[in-house]
């Protein structure tokens, strides 16, 4: 019995340590993939959450291993997937956001240097009402389709 407790706190403490809050606002799991040597972009992924009874937007973001992040959005043009930019992601109230694979997504430019697999680095997100919630990314093997935490 005393493992089982051991074994869900350690669990518990993994779990809540991927976990960032401000306000109402929590992101779980941030996470990107691995670049190859030269690659000049990445992509970062997490689930925004809004546990407030008001809505919020994600204006911006900043990481020190690109140099600018932008807010993109992926959409289905008949046959054809096209990504565009936006000024903002809302955040409804009560809601999450999922930026994932195929769909909205953070675009790293200008990558300082390629992003290698088993590393984190930090990304500061300024929201519209919860303000500016720095987050730890976790890089995750080159086409990882999902969080593996």
């Amino acid at each position: 019995m005393k493992w089982a407790v051991v074994a869900l706190a350690l669990i518990s403490v993994q779990v809540l340590a991927h976990t960032h809050e401000k306000g109402d606002i929590q992101v779980r799991h941030p996470w990107s993939r691995a670049t190859p040597p030269g690659a000049k972009v990445a992509v970062g992924y997490m689930e925004i959450r809004n546990v407030g009874t008001q809505p919020d937007r994600l204006l911006s973001a900043t990481t020190p291993v690109a140099q600018r992040v932008e807010m993109h959005v992926t959409q289905r043009d008949g046959e054809v997937m096209k990504m565009r930019e936006v000024k903002t992601f809302e955040i409804p109230a009560r809601e999450r956001y999922t930026l994932r694979p195929g769909g909205s997504h953070l675009m790293l430019v200008d990558l300082v240097q390629p992003l290698k697999m088993g590393e984190r680095f930090t990304m500061r997100l300024r929201f519209e009402r919860a303000g500016e919630l720095e987050i730890e990314v976790e890089v995750q093997e080159i086409g990882s389709r999902h969080p593996r935490h």
